[in-house]
């Protein structure tokens, strides 16, 4: 309180002495310590502009230490008015360019970074001064964001010609740009250039890399390069190596690793303990996952939690799941949407309806905030489960929609069998602005498939291409196939396949193969079957979708000695509607 009223103290004389123009019987450095340590109290632009005002005022803006103090303060708060102030500065310095650059490295748009930078080098060449490590670090944080590779690769010929590529932060930053734009071979290449520069970070960096690009076993041997040299390791480092073990479902590294966190003193960090017991439930060792949670002497947060009641629900074992939820209310923790999203999803997995919907009373009861996540839980379950009037109900009282929650409830609708209404809502969910993915149009097509609805699933196949920009996948044409085949628009539906842009699959042809035997279509369901072995995806299930088709057809088939062999496998769907508690 004492320093706030000194500033204020100083502010009040501050305007007195502008009122009268005698801002001069201040010395200067008295003038720009007081400035610093007004501009750092202002938390909010329209008090940061009254000082900028008075700067104006008394001429201050003009000299360049306090412009950059008031430049470096906005910029932290509103990008836009930072850059108002830069477009008036004549001749900015380093300070004032790397100012703004990383103002927009971490801004709306990055590409003003860019821009920026462009500038600064054109400037370099104009006037006498030189990047420094801060102008590279905030450029390259721009280029990750983009994932402009054309333009980091730029940027790291100019550290190279610069000589910046012995400096350890904005080698770093490098790293970071190449993992992130999934450049990992350009990463390791540089990671392996560093040599004995490199620190902590540029270890995590490479494995956070690896991680992304989904090669878990490089992120372990990595790790054991580490263990190996006696360089020490992070929280981060473990964090990524317990995520690549459970990736990898090698649970005898996940122990491993689990008593090195003992021995190193990791396990008091909550982070490390949620990791162990989300890579012990994804391998349904619930028992392990169960020890660390109760063994702990960390603070048990909603996140560790979390993490237990989802492996146990995982795992399928719901009644635990349940169990652990009235624990958290006796310990005082409260659930939040993650929680029992997960529950939920797994409801929705093995059928278990009357779990789901003890789930959704509890949300009720506890009164949690019904957000997307939540909501499209909820939603999918009952879908699911065929309740889709509870679907709907749900639906509707939903305040914030996001794509998923239309995608959920379109898929709800169609695999119940309304697929006029999966298309309304498709249609709906345009009119508000909601932009649809390829999930959503896999989720329409798949009702127009169901519903038979040719002309409404060319029609979103088109739109899907045309106004959206997206790439059907294979699921995508298998829709449709499968869609032309139940229309009986067989040789479509081949002349379809033949000229996917993509690579036929199985899934597609036997779509097609099942049509054939719907339809009795004996000469197409043998030229399907001979495409199947042609691309070795052959299955018993075929030669009896086959001699379906001669059955349909009334043709005796000449193949029995095939059909002796083949046996289809038993498929089975459950709902549990009695379970009590």
């Amino acid at each position: 309180m004492f320093k706030r009223d000194i500033k204020w103290q100083w502010w009040h004389r501050f305007k007195i002495c502008s009122a009268h123009n005698n801002y001069s019987i201040l010395s200067s450095d008295i003038q720009h310590q007081n400035l610093i340590s007004l501009l750092q109290s202002c938390d909010q632009i329209p008090q940061t502009a009254q000082i900028h005002g008075l700067m104006v005022r008394t001429g201050l803006d003009r000299i360049p230490f306090p412009l950059s103090k008031l430049l470096a303060q906005v910029s932290m708060q509103d990008v836009n008015y930072a850059d108002s102030i830069f477009k008036e500065i004549k001749s900015p310095n380093l300070y004032q360019f790397n100012t703004m650059l990383r103002a927009h490295s971490v801004a709306g748009d990055p590409r003003n970074g860019l821009l920026l930078f462009n500038r600064m080098r054109a400037e370099n060449h104009a006037q006498d001064f030189v990047f420094d490590q801060f102008t590279f670090v905030s450029v390259l944080k721009s280029c990750s964001r983009l994932l402009g590779v054309r333009a980091g690769l730029g940027v790291h010929v100019v550290v190279l010609k610069s000589g910046f590529d012995l400096v350890l932060n904005v080698m770093n930053a490098l790293l970071h740009f190449y993992c992130v734009c999934g450049r990992i071979e350009g990463a390791r290449q540089l990671f392996d250039e560093m040599r004995s520069i490199k620190d902590m970070v540029s270890w995590n960096t490479l494995m956070g890399g690896y991680l992304c690009v989904t090669e878990y076993a490089l992120v372990v041997d990595l790790f054991k390069l580490l263990c190996r040299d006696n360089i020490g390791v992070s929280v981060t480092t473990i964090l990524s190596v317990v995520s690549a073990a459970g990736k990898l479902g090698n649970v005898s590294l996940g122990e491993n690793v689990h008593v090195f966190c003992f021995k190193v003193g990791f396990l008091s960090n909550l982070n490390v303990v949620a990791a162990l017991i989300s890579m012990y439930g994804k391998h349904s060792h619930m028992h392990s996952a169960r020890r660390i949670f109760d063994e702990n002497g960390v603070k048990r947060d909603v996140v560790l939690w979390n993490c237990l009641i989802d492996g146990y629900a995982r795992t399928g074992l719901l009644e635990e799941a349940l169990e652990l939820l009235r624990l958290m209310k006796d310990h005082s923790v409260k659930p939040n949407s993650s929680t029992m999203a997960g529950l939920l999803s797994a409801c929705s997995a093995s059928g278990a309806l009357a779990i789901g919907e003890y789930v959704h009373d509890y949300v009720e009861e506890q009164q949690l905030p019904l957000d997307a996540v939540l909501g499209t839980a909820v939603i999918d379950m009952y879908a699911k489960s065929g309740l889709l009037g509870k679907a709907i109900d749900v639906f509707d009282k939903l305040e914030s929609k996001d794509v998923k929650s239309w995608t959920a409830m379109i898929s709800g609708c169609g695999v119940n069998g309304e697929a006029d209404e999966a298309i309304t809502l498709f249609r709906r969910m345009e009119e508000e602005g909601i932009v649809p993915n390829e999930v959503t149009f896999l989720t329409v097509l798949n009702a127009c498939s169901h519903g038979g609805l040719v002309r409404e699933g060319l029609s979103c196949l088109r739109r899907m291409v045309g106004m959206y920009k997206l790439k059907p996948k294979i699921e995508h044409y298998g829709c449709m196939i499968d869609l032309l085949g139940r229309a009986g628009l067989l040789e479509e539906a081949y002349e379809l396949i033949k000229g996917l842009p993509v690579e036929r699959d199985a899934t597609a042809w036997r779509a097609l193969l099942g049509a054939c035997r719907v339809h009795g279509n004996v000469e197409l369901a043998e030229r399907v079957r001979e495409e199947l072995e042609g691309i070795h995806e052959n299955h018993p299930a075929d030669q009896l979708s086959v001699a379906g088709a001669y059955a349909v057809a009334g043709i005796v088939s000449d193949r029995r000695y095939e059909l002796e062999s083949a046996k289809k496998e038993v498929g089975y769907s459950k709902i549990d509607l009695g379970l009590t508690f």
